[in-house]
């Protein structure tokens, strides 16, 4: 016998997976989540080349086209960790899914 919360959860996800399992639909719901790990290093970023923009250029001998590259790369990250954090959700989700799925199944039979 499934619980309330079993059952409130097979009734979400069976509306929910579908949508949930685009591409564009995993990075959009893990871009917060991303954005909480990225912006620091952003705004860092910008700080820096804001008020003290000489003086990465001097410590590392690099140009200041340097900084676009970083943040290109920040931001391709923050997308690749959206992306593989819902995936692994969406996954985990799935899982519990089919196996309440099963349970309700066996359930049914038992009852017949």
């Amino acid at each position: 016998m499934l619980s309330e919360k079993d059952q409130k959860f097979l009734l979400r996800w069976e509306n929910e997976r579908n949508r949930q399992n685009t591409v564009l639909g995993k990075i959009l719901n893990g871009l917060p989540m991303a954005m909480v790990f990225s912006f620091p290093i952003i705004l860092l970023i910008f700080v820096v080349y804001i008020f003290f923009p000489e003086w990465y250029t001097k410590i590392s001998a690099t140009s200041q086209g340097t900084f676009i590259i970083i943040v290109i790369a920040v931001l391709l990250c923050t997308v690749f960790f959206s992306y593989f954090r819902m995936h692994y959700k969406w996954e985990m989700n799935e899982q519990l899914y089919k196996e309440l799925k099963k349970k309700q199944q066996q359930d049914n039979q038992q009852s017949k």
